[in-house]
């Protein structure tokens, strides 16, 4: 073990000193690993930072809750046949909840988009979103301010609403919202809370959670009609650990509901938090792999330089090496120090791209979404600054090893 050591420490030192005799050399060698860890490190944080992005655009959907709907989330196929769907009712959602009584929490909802205003002040194209009481058991977004309408505001058709916290930013300013009265469209609603912050769908598309209005649906329907208005039926599992038994339990339900003969396909769909995971599981995969491969490119080029220069440094350094090989020098000491040498130089590289990384990302986290450089995104990109430099100077190596001790010395 000691005399490993022994190795590896003048091994290092002779590959120092070579690159020290060589600085301008080994910078310009750099610059290939420099720019190749520099792209696998923000691939790695632009994908994690879109990953949390994704998340928290969803967070609010509940892991826990099946969305009845007619279509699915996700469309893969002929479009129109699911377009061509019937919509499902209220009827429909109030059927559905006495069917599934023992269920603690199912929650119709339904959604328009209204001019909103103020005083003088007007947001246009604003979700309204017409629900129930039951929306705090089956979404994780909570008011921040004020309260949300009960079941007997429901229940009494009551004109209030819970409004998102960007509406509440631009729609009043410094002013407090609270028992306050808006117009969404041509009715008057009076503003009873302030729901928390929870983020937009980012570069997914999905709806902006922080603006949005929640009424309950009973003045919804009352104020914009409920004729040809599809509705949403949320479901909270009772257990979280058979979701997908419920799920099939859910399914023969809403059957019923819907009146299907048993040789009829379902005209419905069971969304849930799961299937928007898995779609982009499936997106994102695609988009690192081709990230990587492209990157791949950038490692390759930065590789065959060092390659490049640690030839050159072999046929630089052949007497030299002929020299040490006389006086007792093993080959496998020349190999290692010439695979620490550019295992070194990658290291640099990458340690430089490393550094770089952290400007990149900063830049993303305050211009595009939140980015970080993250620690396992350090160990993959110091992994295989090293990785490189060891495949890049097997050849070198190789030949400074196997050089002749009489023909090294005779080299001019």
């Amino acid at each position: 073990m000691r005399v490993f050591r022994f190795i590896m420490i003048e091994s290092l030192g002779v590959a120092l000193r070579a690159l020290k005799a060589n600085k301008s050399r080994a910078i310009l060698t750099t610059l290939g690993v420099v720019i190749g860890i520099l792209a696998v490190a923000t691939t790695m944080t632009v994908s994690n930072g879109l990953g949390n992005n994704f998340k928290e655009s969803i967070a609010s959907v509940g892991s826990d809750v099946l969305y009845v709907s007619r279509m699915p989330w996700i469309i893969t196929g002929d479009f129109f046949r699911y377009r061509n769907r019937p919509r499902i009712d209220f009827r429909q959602s109030e059927l559905l909840s006495q069917k599934l009584s023992g269920i603690k929490a199912i929650n119709p909802s339904t959604g328009t988009q209204r001019n909103i205003k103020f005083r003088s002040t007007v947001l246009e194209n604003v979700a309204v979103i017409g629900t129930t009481e039951k929306q705090m058991l089956v979404a994780s977004g909570v008011p921040e301010f004020g309260r949300f309408f009960s079941g007997s505001d429901v229940y009494n058709r009551k004109f209030v609403c819970v409004i998102g916290e960007e509406i509440r930013s631009l729609l009043f300013g410094d002013i407090d919202p609270l028992h306050r009265d808006i117009k969404i469209g041509r009715y008057s609603f009076r503003v009873i809370g302030v729901m928390e912050k929870q983020g937009s769908g980012g570069f997914f598309g999905g709806p902006n959670f922080d603006r949005q209005i929640f009424v309950p649906i009973t003045s919804f329907m009352k104020a914009y009609g409920n004729s040809n208005r599809g509705f949403t039926i949320a479901v909270k599992v009772p257990d979280q650990e058979e979701v997908e038994e419920f799920r099939y339990e859910l399914i023969g339900e809403m059957r019923k509901v819907r009146k299907l003969a048993p040789t009829e396909e379902d005209d419905f769909s069971i969304n849930s938090m799961d299937s928007l995971l898995n779609a982009y599981n499936n997106v994102m995969g695609v988009v690192i792999l081709i990230g990587f491969i492209i990157t791949s490119f950038s490692l390759f080029v930065g590789g065959i330089g060092v390659m490049n220069i640690m030839l050159v440094s072999v046929t630089e350094r052949t007497r030299e090496i002929g020299i040490r090989k006389a006086l007792g020098a093993r080959r496998r000491i020349i190999l290692t120090e010439f695979l620490i040498e550019s295992s070194f130089i990658c290291l640099i590289g990458g340690s430089i791209g490393l550094i770089l990384s952290y400007g990149v990302a900063a830049i993303i986290n305050n211009l595009v979404m939140p980015a970080t450089v993250s620690l396992p995104v350090v160990v993959v990109a110091i992994a295989i600054s090293f990785l490189v430099g060891i495949v890049s100077g097997i050849a070198p190596a190789m030949k400074a090893s196997k050089l002749n001790p009489i023909d090294a010395l005779q080299y001019e």
